[in-house]
């Protein structure tokens, strides 16, 4: 992948570099975390709770925070679900307030991003105050050789982090996620430039009285600016404390800045002040490009890299790793299709003052 990208006079690296996503090796062997299904039937019998698949799945889960099952020969998104459910015991009910993603089949997703747009690191739902403990990958459709999905050890960049002087400015400080949800009556019969999430589709409500109301009861500050444009702060740790490990974990990344949206089609176009993502320090005070260059580096030097073939399932801990892609070109007649599980939501805690 080029590291720029040609935008009029501008490149995408004068904000951000293009993310690299690993270092040329996986940071994670896949022994630790890959089951190779065709030790088992993958029949009812292996979807008892009891079984010895079960049993393994939860256990590499608990034991690494990523379990991917390899040549299961499944091809039905709701039988992959089934197996996923070993570990996702619970899933979230969305109530509004972050990205919705529409079904595929109840309870699995699309991914929500368009392919030729690369996807920075991120911990799914770090912006508002109910996350999800993990998350779930199922592989409906595979193009050889493409479509990777990334995942990187959190733990590890934690580490790395809190030894820089950038890591212990956001540990002091903390974030704010700015948003800007657009209105969806003010697109109504033009194209939708510049458009991430309108309101009524990310707060599941027309009246803009109940979307500022339900934006508030999930600890956003909130104002209103031109064509009903709903704006949104969120001030928050940068960490998240991880009961399992007793510490406190990164669960942050750039991805919730305006350089997420560097290859994003009809929104990349826009100047970065106003794209409809921001990321600031929890004092208002900007990110240096040598900041969001770090933020960048140290997640890119922790990258694992998953290997798609259709029927693949992955449950990723949304705490010990974060995940992102790079961008997707397919060729005629390929095609790459993930359906994703959100696990069990969880409060935000933040981080203790006493678990680094």
């Amino acid at each position: 992948m080029a590291d720029t990208a040609v935008l009029g006079e501008a490149t995408f690296a004068e904000r951000a570099p293009v993310p690299q996503w690993w270092t040329g090796s996986p940071a994670l062997p896949a022994a630790e975390y890959q089951i190779d299904c065709r030790e088992y039937a993958m029949d009812a019998s292996d979807l008892d709770d009891n079984s010895a698949l079960a049993k393994r799945m939860r256990a590499t889960f608990h034991d690494v925070g990523l379990v991917h099952l390899t040549n299961t020969g499944l091809t039905d998104l709701g039988d992959m679900r089934n197996f996923a459910k070993h570990v996702i015991r619970d899933e979230m009910n969305y109530k509004g307030g972050a990205n919705p993603r529409d079904a595929l089949q109840p309870n699995v997703y699309e991914i929500g991003a368009p392919l030729p747009a690369f996807l920075h690191y991120h911990h799914e739902m770090a912006y508002v105050g109910n996350s999800t403990k993990m998350l779930g990958f199922l592989c409906k459709k595979a193009a050889p050789g493409k479509g990777q999905t990334f995942v990187s050890d959190s733990v590890a960049v934690t580490d790395a982090l809190l030894a820089t002087e950038f890591g212990q400015k956001l540990k002091e400080h903390g974030l704010c996620y700015h948003r800007k949800l657009t209105d969806r009556e003010a697109f109504r019969g033009r194209e939708e430039i510049g458009v991430y999430n309108h309101w009524q589709k990310s707060m599941m409500t027309e009246d803009p009285a109940e979307a500022e109301a339900a934006a508030q009861a999930r600890g956003l500050q909130t104002e209103w600016g031109p064509d009903r444009l709903l704006i949104t702060r969120y001030y928050i740790s940068a960490f998240e404390y991880f009961p399992q490990l007793d510490r406190n974990l990164l669960f942050s990344s750039i991805a919730d800045d305006s350089v997420w949206f560097d290859a994003w089609p009809k929104v990349m176009e826009l100047p970065h002040e106003e794209r409809p993502l921001k990321l600031t320090f929890g004092n208002d005070e900007e990110l240096s490009p040598e900041d969001i260059k770090l933020f960048i580096e140290l997640y890119d030097r922790f990258g694992t890299p998953i290997d798609w073939a259709v029927g693949d399932i992955a449950v990723i801990c949304n705490y010990r790793f974060a995940h992102g892609r790079p961008a997707i070109h397919l060729d005629a007649g390929e095609e790459r299709e993930l359906g994703v599980m959100i696990g069990e939501p969880f409060a935000r805690v933040q981080d203790l003052a006493d678990k680094w």
